[in-house]
């Protein structure tokens, strides 16, 4: 059986690129959350989520790592759709990756709200009433990281056909991580932003390996 991860596509320096960009989406994000979330006055990961972080003096710091990040992982699309053509999940998988990436380019513009005592000077409890951006916003991390979930899935289906085991169970063994997580966030931020964090990093490797 020929190993599609080894296609002639994956010998197109401009696809390698694209992959690249994908790959590098997740680690800037958290790298941009982490540093400014151990940095900026009032913030706690112990009852902030790395969204606020795009409130305040400093907000436009992560508005832009909203927005770059979605550009990156939509870039990655592209580039799994160049590579997994005619294979299993060639379809499916990139169309749900991009619609991840333009999730963040929606929250980039319809910010969270304030609360639990971040920017400094709101509310010290947890938000209970959404505004009407903060509802956008929440509406689409949600549904963008549901489709994340599901493009885990459907590359499942190619690694699966390739002969990856490994890969295949670990990318359907991912998504009840990342919403067990998310189901978590009632009781601590940190289990939301643990899920989160899961996603970003198994996207990050999955596209390494598709264009490795």
């Amino acid at each position: 059986m020929t190993n599609t991860l080894t296609a002639a596509p994956l010998t197109a320096p401009a696809t390698r690129t694209l992959l690249t960009a994908g790959a590098v989406a997740g680690p800037l994000f958290l790298a941009v959350g982490i540093t400014q979330g151990l940095t900026r006055e009032g913030f706690d990961f112990t009852r902030n989520a790395i969204s606020q972080l795009a409130l305040g003096g400093l907000g436009w710091i992560q508005v832009a790592g909203f927005l770059l990040t979605g550009a990156l992982t939509i870039a990655g699309a592209v580039g799994l759709r160049r590579t997994l053509r005619a294979s299993p999940g060639g379809v499916w998988a990139p169309r749900l990756v991009g619609a991840f990436g333009a999730s963040f380019l929606v929250s980039a513009v319809f910010k969270a709200d304030p609360g639990a005592g971040f920017p400094v000077g709101a509310p010290a409890g947890r938000v209970t009433e959404l505004s009407a951006h903060g509802t956008v916003h929440m509406i689409a991390g949600s549904i963008g990281f549901l489709a994340l979930c599901a493009a885990f899935l459907v590359l499942a289906r190619h690694f699966a056909a390739a002969g990856e085991r490994t890969w295949a169970i670990a990318s359907r063994i991912v998504p009840v991580g990342v919403l067990a997580g998310f189901a978590g966030s009632g009781a601590t931020v940190l289990a939301f932003t643990a899920g989160a964090a899961l996603g970003l990093g198994w996207l990050t490797a999955t596209t390494a390996r598709l264009a490795a």
